[in-house]
């Protein structure tokens, strides 16, 4: 009997050491694919969370803020320890004892398990911090064995690479935690409205309950289960000794309340800028950089003149609309019974690009005078929309008349059911009451009817000194349309490109009081013969350049053009970056050719500053995220800067191109004042009292107005016209409808500084000399040139003939 157990017992061994050599090679196997193709983890140790980057304007107003995961990461050391033991102790009580995977944490995982099985309750996980951080970062969250135990390997080789100290800086950075909370510094923002080291501690054991499900414990929809889980942490970091047994009965009596994230006060306008910058940016720097690198990015734009130059265009494109565009008809319509025309209001949708203050309202009775619309009014997210009622007049709707689809107006409204009916749904803005009105149900506000205009424009402004783009509005609104038309948008023109024909007969010596021809001019074409005409349709004979200019007078322009050589034009539009290929033919003399806003704005800045090349810039400084400098726009040298006590005063040298010599530009910025006092672009400088120089530009069929203007302080440039290029309609030049916009552009942008005039530079002779309309100026002369205008010869004048090249259409330019 003995001898059979002993052989039995031997068999055994036999039979389990087999097993165990099989076990062995079978483990030994799984472990070598498990480790075959491991991911690197060495670059964990200089690994920086992605962070959201963030746009401020001029003023340090936060403009934007760009990112793929809202992240504020915090170094290990910034993070309360009360922070680190809460999470430790609900993720992972031995982490700072184990290796990387617990053992006995997995067995005490398996126990509870297995206890669970016969109630249902949801098995308990086993993985370490620095699984978890191998698993997120590394692994993946494929769930098979295989993960497992490539992310048990990972987390041995974590333990030995890194400290324990950087892992759960990793971790902490890392972990989601609901609410678009990435890291425990964002989530106690998104929840609590406060930093890491304001947190209570029930608010500290709440983030560290979230990791396992954070849905499943939002305190707003599941406060319960909140509250469960955040009382079972506090239990664990009294088990560990972090706090005491009475602290965490006193913190499980705290509500949890979240308050939410208040989101920084950000700049309400500048989408158009905003947008620009954050396209430069990734040209720059890359997408991911741009969005995750937490870069901090200081632009040039100056708040206040950015919302006075969007209303400045706002309001100008709804005058043209209002005088042009007529009454297209209501957004929509609805039944406008007592009872249900609240929901059905709520039903539609607002149109893209209304501004705020406008709002949606239904017409509820009109009769021949007056209209009776209601509309709803929320003034706050947890607030229910009330109703209110005003009245629209007759009397503010002499504009509102029918607009065929032919672009012809109707007649003016006679009766108010010429406009609106019962039922329809419009826009509207309330009008200011004055002291006599009252506000009383017998009468009640009263409104006027808006409507987002088909016409576009753009305006640049820029410090014509620096480049340096202060405002930029690409449209009427950035909600209806993204497409920016100061930078994106090759327009005609016109008149406003005629200081580059005059400024290389200028540079010639031609004297800005040298006689020319406003007589009628024929140009041969392969379409056909070309007779280019003055706005006016009449011929003033000879003229100084300065009146040739301050007319905007075509037939001077072409006649001028073809004397100096049209290659001498296109090699100045080149120069100053407006047309950098333009076609030789004489019709690109009146701006045939096609530019941008942004191009004109920088053109007319090298007349203001003596002729220096204007490079055009939206941002200023770029830092990343350890606040070192990665890029400047201003690359000026400074010499004598690391001078000590004692030596010269540094200075900052200029090494921008001369476009120009600063006699020719500060002569052509005498022409452009005289066009802004005495020519057609009046408008421009009204009111101001100070020096404006600037240039009207209309385009054959009055299909583009513009206006490009400039002070010693600013240059702005403003064009107005239709995406889909069509007539403005007749009479509607730059100076009635783009002027206007640059006037009230530059009363807002300088409306607290004195008047600065313009400085001639050394070596101009400044020579008095009366005008046409008997008024005297000093005109400004190149040396020796004072004497030097021709007189107009008997024989001079008649036609003019010329050719251009197959293929370019001639019939077109600038009217005004």
């Amino acid at each position: 009997m003995g001898r059979l157990i002993a052989r039995l017992a031997g068999f055994g061994l036999a039979v389990g050491l087999a097993g165990a050599a099989v076990g062995g090679v079978a483990a030994y196997g799984f472990y070598r694919q498990a480790t075959v193709d491991l991911p690197e983890h060495a670059w964990l140790a200089d690994y920086q969370p992605p962070q959201m980057s963030r746009i401020y304007a001029a003023d340090s107003k936060l403009m934007a803020e760009l990112a793929l995961e809202r992240r504020v990461f915090l170094p290990i050391s910034a993070i309360p320890k009360r922070v680190q033991a809460a999470f430790t102790a609900a993720e992972d009580q031995r982490f700072w004892e184990h290796h990387g995977v617990d053992p006995i944490g997995i067995a005490r995982a398996v126990i509870s398990n297995v206890e669970g099985l016969a109630s249902g309750r949801r098995a308990a996980g086993a993985s370490t911090i620095t699984q978890q951080v191998a698993k997120n970062m590394l692994v993946g969250n494929e769930r098979s064995m295989m993960r497992k135990m490539r992310e048990a390997v990972l987390a041995f080789r974590l333990e030995t690479a890194l400290p324990k100290e950087r892992i759960l800086e990793i971790y902490l950075n890392e972990i989601f935690l609901g609410a678009q909370a990435y890291g425990v510094a964002a989530a106690a923002m998104n929840y609590f409205n406060k930093g890491l080291d304001e947190l209570s501690l029930g608010e500290t054991a709440f983030l560290a309950a979230l990791p396992k499900a954070p849905n499943n414990y939002n305190p707003a929809r599941y406060p319960e289960a909140a509250k469960a889980r955040r009382d079972w942490v506090l239990d664990r970091m009294a088990e560990d000794g972090a706090v005491t047994r009475a602290e965490a009965d006193a913190a499980k009596q705290e509500p949890i309340v979240a308050r939410g994230r208040a989101r920084p006060d950000m700049v309400a306008v500048g989408q158009y800028f905003t947008e620009e910058v954050r396209r430069e940016l990734v040209t720059r720097f890359g997408q991911d950089q741009t969005t995750m690198g937490g870069l901090v990015v200081r632009t040039s734009m100056e708040p206040d003149l950015q919302a006075a130059t969007e209303a400045a265009l706002r309001d100008g494109l709804m005058a043209y609309d209002r005088r042009r565009g007529g009454w297209r008809g209501p957004v929509a319509r609805v039944v406008a019974a007592t009872t249900e025309w609240m929901p059905a209001l709520e039903g539609v949708p607002r149109p893209a690009g209304a501004p705020p203050e406008w709002r949606l309202a239904v017409v509820l009775s009109a009769d021949a005078r007056e209209a009776r619309l209601g509309w709803l009014e929320k003034p706050d997210r947890a607030t229910p929309a009330q109703p209110r009622q005003g009245s629209l007049l007759l009397e503010d709707l002499a504009w509102a008349r029918p607009a065929a689809r032919d672009g012809r107006l109707g007649a003016a409204p006679r009766r108010m059911q010429d406009v609106v009916a019962v039922g329809d749904v419009v826009l509207v803005e309330s009008l200011p009451a004055t002291p006599a009105q009252g506000r009383t149900p017998a009468r009640p506000a009263r409104l006027a009817l808006r409507q987002v205009p088909q016409v576009e424009g753009a305006v640049v402004a820029l410090d014509p000194q620096t480049g340096r783009v202060l405002a930029m509005a690409g449209g009427f609104a950035f909600e209806k349309s993204w497409f920016n038309r100061a930078t994106q948008a090759l327009r005609q023109p016109g008149s406003s490109f005629k200081p580059f024909v005059y400024l290389p007969a200028l540079e010639m010596g031609i004297p800005p009081n040298q006689q020319l021809l406003d007589g009628p001019i024929e140009i041969r074409t392969p379409q056909g013969v070309w007779r280019p005409g003055n706005y006016s349709g009449n011929f003033n004979g000879w003229v100084t350049m300065r009146t040739a200019l301050q007319k905007s007078l075509n037939l001077v322009t072409v006649r001028l053009a073809q004397e100096i050589g049209i290659d001498r034009v296109a090699e100045t539009a080149a120069r100053f970056h407006v047309i950098p290929n333009m076609p030789r033919v004489l019709s690109m003399a009146l701006g045939a050719g096609e530019t941008t806003v942004m191009r004109m704005a920088a053109a007319y800045a090298s007349f203001a500053n003596g002729g220096k090349e204007v490079a055009p810039t939206l941002i200023d400084s770029v830092q990343d995220r350890f606040g070192r400098l990665v890029w400047r726009a201003d690359t000026r040298r400074c010499e004598g800067c690391d001078s000590g006590p004692g030596a010269t005063p540094p200075r900052l040298v200029d090494e921008r191109k001369q476009l120009t010599d600063p006699i020719a530009a500060y002569q052509m910025v005498s022409l452009l004042q005289g066009v802004v006092q005495y020519g057609t672009g009046t408008r421009a400088g009204a009111g101001l009292n100070r020096p404006v120089a600037g240039k009207t530009g209309t385009t054959n069929d009055y299909m583009d107005n513009w206006f490009v203007g400039f002070t010693p302080d600013i240059a702005v440039a403003v064009w107005i016209g239709y995406d889909e290029p069509r007539t403005l309609g007749s009479g509607e030049t730059g100076g009635s409808t783009a002027a206007p916009v640059f006037h009230d552009v530059v009363a807002a942008a300088l409306k607290d500084s004195p008047p600065v005039p313009f400085r001639a530079p050394p070596g101009v002779a400044l020579v008095r000399v009366q005008l046409d309309n008997g008024q005297t100026i000093l005109e400004p002369f190149r040396p020796g040139t004072e004497n030097a205008a021709r007189p107009p010869a008997p024989e001079e004048g008649g036609m003019v003939t010329t050719d251009t090249p197959a293929g370019v259409d001639s019939n077109l330019g600038g009217l005004y």
